[in-house]
């Protein structure tokens, strides 16, 4: 403290001041006078009363003591607080560790740190004072305090006397913590429970002690004491007859305790080598192995019979959480802060894959019992599902769902016996029941008094217990599954029964007639209808009225901007009290955003979407009022989903309009659900959906609308048309026709009047425009071609899906044929609609000729017996591949004075595979074979959504006119 009076600054020096150390404190206790400093650039004018009463408090201060300083007493919370989180027996910098009191007499690489009975020759002094190098602690660390140094330099100077015995103990061990006692009447909170084997009794942990209570009338039956401090996990062993536990010193070590389950004797201790408090200690299946983790990163296995230390896996970056082993014993899942779940082999401690979708820490983490899946879950409100296939060595193993299930951080998982049902609790204080593996959510009970830390199952699946942070526990039945979780099942974006029958007469001509500005005054129409009509002014609307039946399907398109009216039209259906009539539900399941880019209202490839790789196929994306569908996986972190329809500009669904979308706007993966639905809240939007559209969702005219609607129930309803802008004048003239749905196709052939290289194959493309929601397969023939051309047939064009792709491939000794042979190709086109098959003739190739020779021949080969079913004589070659999976395939390359390289596309590099099933592992690149190489491996990748099937592919490169390979035959096979 440096006083001023008038000015000028007058000396005080301060009579030293005892240093007391708190249990479990960093610095020194001063009183606060002692500890106050004016800094020099302040000045201040002190009357005669106030520094007289600052040197009075300065001289009443207690004088250090004259005892030399005690080593565990005084010196090494000292060096515990500012040297051994660098300096220790596991970190060891620069050979040097404060751990022990023998370690630190023994010094480091840069000599002997004490010079007993010299402290300003000792070279800890020296560095702490930074007189030397290397000043320690660093800058950037904490620093002791004066009066720290000081109890530093007497010990030395009293003799840097060791403890009395255990010079070999660690400092790190010797902390001494305050019992402090809990405000009366406050229960201990709960933080871990387990149900025995046999269901009849209950373990729950509190801070510090075990109660093993009767299952039924929860009396305490057993306590188990002497813990050190929060108990994080307890288990029974699988015979039930043992009992661990989990526990220790935040910062200091962890202890994992093994107890008999009658008796309640403390059998013995593992945890040395433990630098923290432990999470988690499992048994293994057969109760041979004990498996602990906590802050500290590391697993450990011990041998329960002896206590010994089998191996430690040091590769986490975060504290670990979790840990479960599969029901085999052979794997170790461990969920940690770093974001991920790791699995182990036990056998080995080898790594099998680490799961790094997770987007935050994640807590808890389980196997089925089957041992097929691993769930987990954590801080970025998901629980994840991944199938397990890797284990016995090292494989991906692929996501099959991640559900947003909390609107907060899921603590805890917990699965039935049977693996059927899940039970997550979150700190949203809500509990939820799931099925297992689909992930539905059935129930949830929401308003918890407190956290639920603790969940343990009862073995007979029925019901489960919750314990909670004040200190309650209670009891929960599972749910059986049904509609509640769901609202209602999925719908698709149509009906695909049957067709209702309806008037199938030519619709009658109406002219529109004034006023029909709302629904009260709407003309009455009779269905079906074709109304002429004019939005006269702005802000205009026309109303019309009809009756329709339960089940009916009704199209409403306007034909006005095909006629160069400037009216951007906007149809809606009301029901007859004038309110909008819902179309579908949709329940958000998983949230996201636009990144790198945005997107205008057209394009349907490059969607970056933060997280993709937990999203699949045909999912439905909602952005902002529009709904797309995801058609084709990103090829990697720089690239994106293209949607459908995988071509040209992109088409929307549920009758929403296409928008133009910035970078960060938020966008959901959405469920659709009946109308009238009513999800269960999950912390994400929900999406209610009208009978409504702007523009053709196929985006076939421009800004005409159409709408398919269908009847919900008998009665009266209007259609209503305007201008989305607001706009009208006598020039918005539309046509509006209300017709019965009829779904139908049309077939558009691209690569007409092949030019064939001999020894090559030419592609063509049929496009689908599929009309008035017809999604069904359409399976294209190809018939009379001529002598020595053979085609891929039949061409199927799959449900949902708008284009396909085949080859004309002329043998190498093929002569161009002549006259009508040349143009006797045919495409026959088979579809069922509404229950009925229907057969239409497509026309043909037109005109087929021979190529010149080409440059550049392209086939595919059998890379190894990588799912290759081998060729027959005269028969395509034939690979097979399971939902799932990957195989390898190659591509040869016959070069005819062609030095470039040749490029094979890139997420259409497989032509015409299976919806799907793609080429994967190109890059941003694609496949391609560079300068002087002939060949190249290739990988196909079938997504778990593919169904069996049979399909001709085959590889088209850009060099030489597109040549194209000979097709080859793809099975997708039910997975094994």
């Amino acid at each position: 403290i440096e006083v001023y009076s008038q000015g000028r600054k007058a000396a005080a020096t301060p009579k030293a001041v005892s240093s007391h150390r708190t249990p479990n404190s960093s610095s020194a206790l001063w009183s606060a006078p002692a500890r106050r400093r004016f800094g020099s650039g302040w000045v201040c004018v002190l009357s005669t009363l106030l520094a007289t009463a600052l040197l009075t408090l300065l001289a009443s201060a207690p004088e250090l003591p004259a005892a030399t300083p005690d080593f565990h007493a005084d010196v090494a919370p000292i060096l515990r607080d500012y040297c051994a989180g660098c300096h220790n027996e596991d970190d060891y910098e620069g050979d040097f560790s404060v751990e022990t009191f023998k370690a630190i007499m023994e010094g480091g690489e840069s000599g002997a740190a004490i010079a007993p009975g010299q402290a300003a020759e000792s070279l800890l002094i020296q560095s702490v004072t930074k007189q030397v190098k290397p000043r320690m602690p660093p800058k950037k660390e904490p620093q002791p305090a004066p009066e720290e140094v000081a109890i530093l330099r007497a010990w030395i100077e009293g003799g840097a006397k060791g403890p009395a015995r255990g010079a070999d103990e660690s400092i790190l061990a010797t902390l001494h913590v305050p019992d402090i006692a809990a405000a009366p009447g406050l229960a201990k909170p709960i933080t871990a429970a387990e149900y025995s084997p046999d269901g009849k009794r209950l373990a729950v942990a509190r801070y510090r002690s075990v109660e093993v209570l009767h299952a039924k009338t929860r009396v305490a039956i057993l306590k188990l004491d002497g813990h050190p401090g929060k108990i994080n996990a307890v288990h029974f062993s699988a015979d039930g007859k043992k009992i661990v536990t989990a526990s220790g010193t935040a910062g200091l070590r962890g202890v994992a305790a093994l107890w008999d389950a009658r008796s309640g004797e403390k059998i013995r201790e593992f945890g040395s080598g433990h630098r923290d408090i432990l999470y988690d200690a499992e048994f293994s299946p057969d109760g041979k192995l004990l498996a602990t983790a906590g802050y500290d990163r590391r697993i450990t296995f011990w041998e329960t019979a002896t206590g010994d230390a089998v191996r430690r896996i040091d590769v986490h970056n975060g504290a670990i959480f979790d840990l479960a082993f599969s029901p085999d014993g052979k794997i170790l899942a461990s969920a940690s802060g770093d974001e991920t779940v790791k699995l182990w082999k036990v056998a080995t401690g080898e790594r099998l894959d680490t799961l790094n979708q997770p987007q935050d820490e994640q807590y808890s983490v389980v196997f089925t019992p089957d041992g097929k899946f691993v769930l987990a879950a954590g801080a970025d409100n998901r629980i994840r599902m991944w199938r397990l296939v890797s284990r016995d060595r090292p494989k991906i193993n692929p996501l099959i769902h991640a559900r947003f299930a909390h609107e907060q951080e899921i603590v805890r998982l917990a699965l039935t016996p049977d693996g059927r049902a899940l039970v997550s609790a979150s700190a949203d204080r809500t509990l939820k029941h799931w099925t297992v593996p689909a992930l539905k959510q059935v129930h949830a009970a929401a308003n918890q008094s407190d956290l639920v830390a603790a969940l343990a199952v009862r073995p007979d699946g029925k019901a489960y217990a919750a314990g909670r942070m004040d200190g309650t526990l209670q009891s929960y039945a599972f749910k059986k599954a049904g509609m509640a979780g769901s609202g209602g099942r999925p719908t698709q974006a149509a009906d695909k029964g049957p067709v209702q029958e309806m008037s199938a007469a030519k619709p009658a001509a109406i002219t529109e007639s004034e006023p029909n500005d709302s629904f009260k005054t709407a003309a009455a129409i009779d269905l079906p209808a074709e109304i002429g009509g004019t939005i006269g002014r702005d802000g205009d609307a026309d109303y019309y009225r009809f009756e329709a039946k339960a089940g009916e399907e009704w199209v409403l398109e306007v034909d006005a901007a095909r006629n160069k009216s400037p009216l951007d039209s906007r149809i809606e259906v009301l029901d007859a009290w004038g309110a909008p009539v819902e179309r579908v539900v949709l329940e958000a399941v998983r949230d996201s955003w636009f990144t790198f880019r945005g997107k205008n209202s057209q394009v349907s490839n490059d969607f970056r979407l933060h997280n993709w790789r937990e999203m699949d196929l045909n999912e439905y994306l909602y952005a902002n009022g529009e709904v797309v569908k995801l058609w084709h996986y990103p090829r990697g972190p720089d690239s994106g989903f293209n949607v459908y329809p995988g071509f040209g500009n992109r088409h929307t669904y549920f009758g929403t309009t296409a928008q133009a979308h910035p970078v960060g706007e938020p966008i959901y993966i959405v469920r659709p659900l009946p109308a009238g639905a009513q999800p269960t809240p999950s912390g994400l939007p929900v999406f209610r959906l009208y009978y409504e559209n702007d523009d053709d969702p196929q985006r076939r005219w421009g800004n005409d609308s159409y709408l398919l609607f269908k009847v919900p129930e008998d009665g009266e309803y209007f259609s209503r048309i305007a201008d989305v802008r607001g706009f009208g004048g006598e020039e918005f003239a539309y046509k509006l026709t209300v017709r019965p749905r009829r779904p139908d196709f049309k077939l558009t052939v691209k690569g007409m009047n092949p030019a064939v290289s001999p020894g090559s194959g030419k592609e063509f493309t049929l496009n689908a425009e599929r009309i008035d929601g017809f999604d069904g397969e359409i399976r294209v023939d190809v018939s009379g071609l001529p002598d020595g051309f053979t085609a891929s047939t039949p061409i199927v064009i799959e449900p949902g899906q708008f284009m396909a792709t085949g080859v004309i491939y002329a043998e190498a000794d093929a002569v161009a044929p002549t006259g009508k042979a040349a143009k006797a190709a045919v495409l026959t086109a088979t579809a069922t609609i509404g229950g009925r098959e229907v057969k239409r003739e497509a026309g043909g190739l037109g005109e087929i000729k021979i190529g010149k020779p080409a440059k550049v021949l392209v086939e595919i080969l059998a890379d190894g017996d990588s799912g290759v079913e081998g060729a027959k004589p005269g028969a395509p070659l034939e690979f097979t591949i399971a939902p799932g999976e990957t195989i390898t395939a190659r591509v040869k390359t016959t070069r005819v004075d062609f030095e470039n390289r040749i490029e094979f596309g890139k997420e259409d590099s497989g032509r015409n595979l299976p919806h799907g099933v793609y080429v994967d592992n190109i890059g941003l690149n694609g496949l391609l074979v560079v300068e002087g190489q002939t060949e190249r491996q290739f990988f196909l990748t079938a997504a778990d959504l593919v169904p069996e099937t049979t399909r001709f592919f085959h590889l088209r490169t850009a060099a030489d006119g597109g040549q194209a390979s000979r097709p080859a035959l793809l099975r997708v096979v039910e997975k094994k």
